[in-house]
């Protein structure tokens, strides 16, 4: 039955009809919340009744109420505050009521046309965005103080195409430490993302005659653009679960990019057997490998993997970025050029933009050198972990039937959907029903005969919002 929560005089909070038929418990009273706010009968910033007031209203135990209130505050549906009640956060508004429309996959080989940006949902788990609410931002205003206090005058001037010295100094001992990529500051060239980095060395490999690269086929669908922009035409290497199935190059394709440390987004460590064909590979025919290191000092279970790079330092271009480790809107990445590339790479570098921003590539350097890179990348790292275990401990609990892969690293994991369950189709459309928005593998390139599967990325909602997606994600993986 219907039943009205009616506020004592001076409240200040709103009636409220809830319908707890056959709900009388604390989960109960927490759906029939939910339900209210996403529905939008309760909106942003409507205060609530205190719990006592609530509890008498409805006729539950006092502690049952607050535990409701408590449990949707840490989901990000309500916000507590001392002396102030319990209100209706503050979220992103609902898309209008329209029929179910699944979101469009991203053409093979094309950019992605889907991001969490343009879906307009309240809930996203999109993979390669890390949490941006996490940015180290004392920290990095301290560092930025001192660098811009030491930095000399000539450093906010034109300057070398590679990067301020101190930050290509700074990287060079960090790879070295903890990717154990072997290189000097000389070759290393500081980038405006990993897109621009990628584009720099197609464009230098085009100019000496390169007409093909290998790339994933099933991976990032930026990096395929990134190559036809450059004048090289994308040949897809397959994948399956010892990564990229290296042996298929030949001598035809004098280049290939390649995700060895994580492949994104199926997971996978590319294996001994294949790491050392690929160097082989290069070594026999000249062929260049393009490292993609994008999160690899996010590894949970064992030591991290080291870099390709230290196999062939002649033969692989390493490229790294902060994108995942600190934020995206940073645009720092870095490559660690062979010296037979070096002035090909910085002569596109100097083309493209001449030189990266200046004091975020100190405010970095400084970062590094004081130990406040390794300090939050080790407390994401433990963040990250949690997370990971959270997702894997929940899809285990209330959908048995999903196996969840690719976890050994990485800001993401692969759920593949159980043969004879509900379609691809089926469970997108669920989900974006629920108000979650997240991609399926064909977004990224996979083929429609491939096993249907989900990429999660847990790393991006902030902690109040990271359990309501997760439930949403398990309530559209549930059985029907």
């Amino acid at each position: 039955m219907n039943e009205w929560a009616t506020p004592r005089r001076g409240s200040g909070s709103y009636d409220l009809l809830l319908d707890l038929a056959g709900q009388r418990t604390r989960a109960g009273l927490e759906e029939v919340l939910r339900t209210a706010v996403r529905d939008g009968r309760l909106a942003p910033g409507t205060r609530l009744p205190s719990s006592r007031v609530l509890s008498h209203d409805l006729g539950l135990a006092r502690n049952t109420v607050a535990d409701a209130y408590g449990q949707l505050v840490a989901e990000g549906w309500l916000t507590a505050r001392q002396g102030s009640g319990t209100t209706v956060a503050d979220r992103p508004s609902l898309p209008e009521r329209r029929p179910a429309r699944r979101v469009p996959d991203a053409p093979r080989g094309g950019p992605a046309e889907v991001s969490p940006h343009r879906t307009g949902l309240p809930y996203a788990l999109w993979p390669g965005t890390p949490d941006l609410s996490s940015f180290p931002r004392t920290a990095w205003l301290r560092a930025a103080r001192r660098a811009l206090t030491a930095a000399p005058s000539e450093a906010f001037g034109y300057g070398d195409p590679r990067g301020r010295p101190e930050l290509r100094a700074a990287l060079a001992g960090y790879l070295a430490r903890v990717r154990g990529v072997r290189t000097d500051p000389e070759h290393l060239v500081v980038c405006t993302g990993y897109a621009q980095a990628v584009g720099l060395v197609a464009r230098a490999l085009h100019a000496r005659g390169a007409r093909r690269a290998a790339v994933e086929a099933v991976g990032m669908p930026d990096t395929p653009t990134v190559l036809r922009a450059a004048g090289l035409d994308p040949v897809p290497l397959p994948v399956d679960a010892e990564g990229a199935r290296v042996a298929e190059l030949g001598r035809g394709v004098p280049a290939v990019v390649l995700t060895p440390a994580h492949q994104f987004p199926m997971g996978v460590c590319l294996s001994p057997a294949r790491r050392t064909a690929v160097v082989a590979w290069a070594r026999s025919t000249g062929g260049v490998i393009v490292e993609d290191d994008y999160d690899g000092e996010f590894r949970y279970d064992r030591q991290p993997v080291a870099a390709l790079q230290a196999l062939a330092p002649d033969h692989v271009v390493y490229a790294g970025t902060a994108s995942k480790s600190l934020a995206p809107g940073l645009r720092l990445a870095w490559l660690a050029v062979p010296p037979h590339l070096l002035d090909a790479v910085v002569r596109e570098k100097r083309l493209a933009d001449h030189q990266s921003a200046v004091t975020d590539q100190l405010t970095l350097a400084e970062f590094i050198a004081g130990g406040s890179y390794d300090r939050h990348v080790r407390r994401m790292r433990m963040r990250y972990r949690a997370r990971r275990d959270r997702v894997v401990e929940l899809v285990g609990q209330r959908a048995p039937d999903v196996r969840v892969s690719g976890i050994a690293a990485g800001l993401h994991v692969l759920l593949d959907l159980p043969p004879g369950g509900a379609s691809l189709d089926a469970v997108l459309d669920r989900a974006l029903r629920l108000g979650l928005s997240v991609p399926g593998l064909p977004a990224f390139g996979a083929a429609p005969s491939h096993p249907p599967a989900l990429v999660v990325g847990y790393a991006a909602p902030p902690d109040h919002a990271f359990s309501a997606a997760l439930d949403l994600l398990c309530r559209a993986l549930e059985p029907q």
